[in-house]
């Protein structure tokens, strides 16, 4: 398996260099040459525990990664979350909820990142060097990718935050772990921003290179790989439940990352009827779904922080299949882009593309409202992010197809919000209130790429 370019500017190259690259040196994204099926497997999958299938799915795209080696970086990953199952799916109201929050920072960016952390480690021991890590967080990333990678021999981390723009849990669980290898950093400005600096960053190739830099944001094609994973178990968990050959899943979508994942689990057979992005006030995805054009505008402030995204990162993926694996004409429209914040595709392109994909939006209000009505119909507490996907969700269930909620956070990361949903505070984990008094320390920087160049340097 090798993996290209979108803007087709580099020569193939295998798994392990796509790892280490993280964003194609010609700025583009990369992706495998091809997308292996699994449809003619899926009945052999379905005992599989969760490590197993990870191993069954992964091995697919890195083929030059010893079968032992790879299932021993697995099985490492996924034994450090709190559930047996890593990812299991509650059945409530009608619904069916994919929890991702059972890793050690209690988000589901824990799934891919506690398997990057781990591939970096093993990649880095076989080839020598040392890797400096520069990743753009708009809230859970960061935490997560700094446990990935804690404590880890010949690798930094340099995380860039929104500042005053996270929660209080987040900006914690980022800015209490004080090992030597870590660094943050609270820009002043928005994700976007820091988003616009991780990339101008990345596009310096000099740079890149000279610092041994490397990608951990949805931009690196393993995080993707990882999250195809919980489509796949989820799925099997569901039809073994309910009977039924076909889901729908909803994923409430900031980078698109996550959903995307979910588009490649079907491009490899998985059974779905509709992928449905649900996003905040932030609707930048929802109106290109339902419009074919790619805007962006002012970022808003949410409850749902992670999802205040007004340049998806991992949009040029799907654009690229949208548009035929034309790489010339994922290069202009990308160019087009950064010039004038605006794409048009011809929605006739996205209709014929089988119309998998099905858009919405939720309000502020209305993401307190379906928290506040869901713990008081089945006092179960759904965080922000999450409830974006509930909103979204009943507005396109059949009643007849399951749907699969994806469950991005655990409700204790956003306490603030959860008290003004249903005026208790009642969003409680132990280990966030473990963390709640450690020491931080963190460096407000200005939104400056120059800036934020200088102290990675300074500091490897």
């Amino acid at each position: 398996m090798k993996y290209i370019s979108t803007r087709g500017g580099i020569e193939p190259i295998n798994f392990k260099e796509a790892v280490m690259m993280g964003l194609a040196s010609d700025g583009g994204l990369l992706l495998p040459e091809n997308i292996p099926s699994l449809s003619d497997k899926l009945n052999n999958l379905s005992k599989l525990s969760y490590s197993d299938l990870a191993y069954e799915v992964i091995s697919l795209y890195a083929k030059d990664i010893p079968a032992d080696n790879l299932k021993s970086i697995i099985d490492r990953s996924y034994s450090t979350f709190r559930d047996a199952e890593v990812t299991p799916v509650k059945e409530v109201d009608g619904l069916h909820i994919l929890e991702l929050f059972h890793g050690p920072t209690l988000a589901f960016k824990d799934v891919a990142l506690q398997f990057l952390g781990n591939l970096f480690e093993y990649i880095l021991e076989e080839q020598g060097g040392e890797l400096n890590i520069v990743g753009a967080t708009s809230g859970d990333t960061g935490s997560a990718a700094i446990h990935g990678v804690r404590g880890k021999d010949r690798i930094k981390i340099f995380i860039m935050h929104p500042n005053n723009r996270v929660s209080s849990v987040q900006k914690q669980q980022m800015t209490s772990v004080l090992d030597d290898n870590v660094y943050n950093l609270a820009v002043e400005g928005t994700f976007d921003d820091c988003q616009a600096i991780l990339k101008e960053i990345f596009a310096d190739v000099d740079f890149k290179l000279e610092n041994s830099l490397g990608a951990i944001n949805s931009i690196n094609w393993a995080r993707v790989l990882a999250q195809v994973v919980y489509y796949f178990y989820a799925y099997l968990r569901v039809k073994e439940k309910t009977g039924k050959d076909i889901v729908s899943f909803t994923v409430p979508t900031g980078n698109f990352g996550d959903i995307f994942a979910g588009w490649i689990a079907v491009s490899m057979g998985l059974p779905v009827r509709n992928l449905i992005l649900a996003s905040n006030a932030n609707d930048i995805l929802s109106r290109f779904f339902n419009t074919g054009e790619y805007r962006t505008g002012d970022v808003c402030f949410t409850h749902s922080p992670s999802m205040d995204i007004q340049v998806a990162s991992n949009f040029e993926r799907y654009l690229y299949y949208l548009l035929g694996q034309d790489s010339d004409k994922v290069t202009s429209l990308m160019s087009e882009f950064s010039k004038t914040g605006v794409i048009n595709v011809d929605y006739d392109c996205i209709e014929k593309s089988g119309k998998i994909f099905k858009a919405g939006s939720g309000s502020n209000e209305e993401t307190l409202e379906t928290i506040k009505d869901f713990y008081e119909a089945n006092v179960y507490l759904l965080d922000p992010h999450t409830a974006v996907g509930v909103y979204v969700a009943k507005q396109f269930d059949d009643g007849e197809t399951p749907m699969i909620c994806l469950s991005t956070a655990h409700p204790g990361k956003f306490p603030e919000a959860i008290i003004e949903a249903t005026g208790k505070d009642i969003a409680k984990h132990p280990e966030i209130e473990k963390i709640k008094n450690y020491p931080t320390d963190y460096k407000v920087v200005d939104n400056d790429t120059v800036v934020v160049k200088n102290f990675v340097k300074m500091n490897i």
